[in-house]
């Protein structure tokens, strides 16, 4: 007969969403999102997250601010900022 082992987590080891664990429930939600997905716009993340685009633009300041996303300028049109995962 053999047993389990349960192992449980070490303080000394980081997990890569450890910066948003304490965010609200949306900037996790966009932070999963643009997990499953490379690169995505504002408006794009509103429509996956079916959240209104001000709490995703609330969102995405939060997950600037804790260095979780990266922004940057869309060539095909440079009014739009795509956002990805940086975690």
């Amino acid at each position: 007969m053999s047993t389990t082992e349960v192992v449980g987590t070490d303080e000394g080891t980081t997990d890569r969403w450890d910066p948003i664990r304490e965010m609200p429930p949306s900037a996790k939600l966009v932070a999963k999102v643009l997990d499953y997905n490379e690169t995505l716009t504002q408006s794009q993340l509103a429509e996956e997250t079916l959240l209104p685009p001000r709490t995703v633009r609330y969102a995405l300041s939060r997950l600037e601010e804790a260095d979780a996303v990266n922004s940057r300028f869309s060539f095909s049109d440079a009014r739009k900022r795509l956002y990805t995962l940086n975690l």
